[in-house]
């Protein structure tokens, strides 16, 4: 990604709102395997220190700022020296800043004044705490908005994602295992040019495919009629693609059609509103709406859709929120307005966030309609919404399994972007 980080410092530095708090953003330190080895997990510079400086390889790095010195002059890189063993073993190269032998002096000139730590904290520094969840707000929103080099790097993700997942398509059939379609999706990215997996893939077929966050497994093979849920996408320079698609194994039935043009008219529906001012909130409870009014039409709940919404009721079969944030990892600068608090609603404690939409923002939608047993067996659940539900009908498909259907979505000044599009929902 080609991008001038000294400027995104300075455009960031102002809405901070920092007065006489300096700011210290560390990018950490590898951890050892849990094992009796010298060996690494792989290292990964925190979030929160890579968007400042685009240094993925930073071990051991810190950015400091010091707000009086203003938003462009104000801010100061400090860097490990590396030693000769990282050379010989590591390969690593000295990356530029100033060394860190110099922070202590650095923060020593600035001594009693409050400090804001984002990142990994930085060891033997104390820190305002209740002051840096504020700042650390400010800033979260500050980064909502994608510059036109982090939408590029969305765009060129997608591509090698929509490559995964026309590499899996031969394999989605009876007799695939789980882990199977995972290699070959996954390998679909890395020849179009993507580093790694965003996360780790979600595959489950027939009742696994209602697992939430279901990890492949060689042992489940698909059979005839099976739903088949795939949740994954790819990563390229820390940004991160987030689909979900859901197939059949073979033919589906009615019922399955039925289920998963639910999801997709609840989805296209969702997107349309992704526009300049819309409350995310509205997105979620209109997608709640659409799939409870097909769920009603398909005989398996029963009453108006608005007064089951009201009642909680849809969250027997669509127990998440309608999406996320996405940008910089899959769950990218979340959370909530500036000012608001979350809602105690049982309806809205799995939403991920409470926001306007703005231009520039990139969200996933992602309705879906599962069939889980833990919760539709509940003994409290059943008696609480025994009128709402045809429950005979729900035991005769208790194993079919769920349909998501998830796209990445760029608010823009008028219709919405799909940046996902070109990647077919099935069925």
């Amino acid at each position: 990604m080609t991008t001038d980080f000294a400027a995104r410092r300075a455009r960031i530095a102002p809405q901070l709102g920092l007065t006489d708090e300096i700011l210290l953003v560390g990018a950490g330190h590898p951890i050892p395997k849990p094992e009796i080895s010298d060996a690494l997990l792989p290292f990964i510079a925190h979030q929160e220190y890579y968007y400042l400086t685009g240094l993925a390889d930073g071990v051991g790095g810190l950015v400091a700022f010091d707000p009086q010195d203003g938003p462009q002059n104000g801010w100061t890189c400090f860097m490990p020296e590396v030693t000769e063993a990282e050379r010989v073993w590591e390969g690593r190269t000295q990356l530029p800043g100033e060394p860190m032998g110099k922070f202590s002096a650095w923060l020593a000139a600035r001594g009693g004044r409050p400090v804001v730590m984002f990142g990994a904290p930085v060891a033997g520094v104390a820190f305002d705490a209740a002051r840096t969840a504020v700042v650390r707000e400010a800033y979260k929103h500050a980064r909502r908005v994608k510059e036109l080099g982090e939408i590029d790097l969305m765009r060129r993700c997608a591509v090698a994602t929509a490559d995964g997942y026309a590499a899996v398509q031969p394999f989605l059939k009876p007799g695939v295992s789980e882990r199977r379609m995972q290699v070959e999706l996954e390998a679909g990215y890395f020849r179009a040019g993507a580093q790694k997996t965003g996360y780790d893939t979600i595959i489950g077929v027939g009742a696994q495919s209602a697992v939430l966050h279901g990890t492949p497994s060689r042992d489940r093979l698909a059979q005839e009629g099976d739903f088949i849920l795939i949740d994954s996408g790819a990563e390229w320079d820390r940004y991160v693609i987030d689909v979900t698609r859901t197939y059949v194994a073979g033919q589906p039935s009615a019922f399955q059609r039925d289920l998963h043009q639910a999801v997709l008219h609840a989805e296209r529906r969702a997107i349309a509103r992704c526009r300049p001012g819309t409350e995310w909130v509205d997105v979620h409870f209109g997608a709640a709406l659409d799939m409870v009014g097909a769920l009603v039409d398909m005989g398996v709940m029963k009453g108006g859709a608005q007064s089951l919404v009201e009642q909680d009721a849809h969250l027997l079969f669509f127990p998440h929120g309608v999406g996320h944030m996405l940008g910089l990892g899959v769950r990218d600068a979340g959370g909530m307005e500036p000012g608001r608090t979350k809602s105690a609603r049982p309806a809205l404690a799995t939403l991920r966030q409470d926001l306007i939409l703005r231009p520039g923002y990139i969200v996933t939608v992602e309705p879906g309609l599962y069939f889980i047993p833990a919760l539709l067996n509940d003994p409290a659940r059943r008696e609480k919404f025994r009128d709402c539900v045809d429950w005979a009908l729900v035991d005769r498909h208790q194993q079919i399994g769920g349909v998501r259907l998830e796209d990445n979505i760029l608010v823009t000044d008028g219709a919405p972007e799909n940046l996902t599009a070109a990647i077919p929902h099935g069925i």
